[in-house]
């Protein structure tokens, strides 16, 4: 049986970053899981080989032991001390053993019998607990409708993330063993469903904390979950920090004789007095009619700005009254 290359294993260089380790390993993890797999022998084993290679590699003093002893890297220090006790490892005869797992005399050709071996030499192996190790954070884009920015919402989220694994508590290890369940990763891959609420006053690129709801940490305290907040364009008003600006169209009769019409708001509809002559384009401010302020009980301004509306298919009388209007506008000149 050949050696096994834990860099090929997660698809990676000798030279990959600690970052390009841990991708590797979460999308393979993910991709042969046994819960996405049931009943997959071969997706079960690829799943633990993917599980020791990343316990190995993810360890910096780890993968310094086994880019120089290759797998059995986790003997390396018995070696060294049975030479520093007088049990040279130059006198002492290592024949009758098979390392490398091919033909040979030796009962010791897999994992368990290289432990036995040890323990026996040298007392066992010495299980180091792991550092406690804060959860990452995680962000997620959500989008949502202006309506929804001035009244808040909630969104109901599935979540892609790792939980500590029940076996081993997040520590890698039962006992003396590396568990058998998450591999040493102590972490299992799953989707889990979170409601959360988005307060009123949202802006686009709002970025929202919910504490404690990000990647579970190892022995230490969860991340925590960021939204990162779309709005969808509005056909009706534009948003300008906390102010809305819509477009409102105004009868020529209105325009110049003065009036009232009806403003939209996002709330509904309210009337608004227009005095006479009033020139298009002008803007009256609708306090109190715009976006939330975040975080408070205030609101921004509704700007309703006037686009006069020319009257269409005039009949013979309207086209006299407005040619005796010019008329008159010719004669003051």
């Amino acid at each position: 049986m050949a050696s096994k290359d834990y860099y090929g294993i997660l698809g990676i260089s000798r030279g990959a970053s600690d970052k390009d380790i841990k991708d590797a390993f979460r999308k393979l993890a993910r991709k042969y899981h046994p819960d996405v797999n049931p009943g997959n022998k071969t997706a079960e084993d690829k799943f633990k080989e993917i599980n020791q290679a990343y316990e190995v590699l993810s360890d910096s003093q780890k993968r310094k032991k086994y880019d120089q002893f290759g797998e059995h890297w986790e003997h390396a220090d018995q070696f060294k001390q049975s030479g520093r006790d007088g049990a040279s490892g130059a006198n002492f005869d290592f024949s009758q053993f098979n390392f490398s797992g091919g033909q040979g005399s030796s009962q010791f050709t897999n994992a368990a019998g290289m432990d036995n071996l040890f323990e026996n030499l040298f007392g066992g192996m010495h299980n180091r607990r792991a550092q406690p190790r804060r959860g990452q954070d995680i962000e997620h884009q959500v989008e949502i409708t202006l309506e929804e920015a001035l009244s808040g919402a909630s969104r109901l989220l599935n979540l892609q993330t790792e939980d500590p694994c029940n076996t081993c508590n997040g520590t890698g290890r039962v006992q003396k063993n590396t568990c058998t369940v998450c591999r040493g990763s102590g972490v299992i891959p799953r989707v889990r469903q979170l409601e959360v609420k988005i307060p009123a006053g949202v802006r686009v690129g709002s970025r929202i904390r919910i504490a404690g709801q990000g990647a579970p940490g190892q022995g230490g305290s969860a991340g925590n979950l960021y939204l990162l907040i779309n709005i969808r364009t509005h056909a009706g008003f534009e948003r300008h920090d906390d102010d809305l600006l819509t477009d409102v169209p105004l009868p020529l009769t209105v325009a110049v004789l003065g009036g009232k019409i009806e403003v939209p708001t996002l709330n509904g509809k309210l009337e608004l007095k227009i005095p006479p002559e009033t020139q298009n384009g002008r803007i009256f401010r609708l306090s109190g009619q715009g976006m939330p302020h975040l975080g408070k009980e205030s609101r921004g301004d509704l700007l309703a700005k006037m686009t006069v509306v020319l009257p269409l298919n005039l009949n013979s009388e309207e086209k006299e009254l407005f040619s005796r209007l010019r008329k008159l506008r010719d004669e003051q000149r």
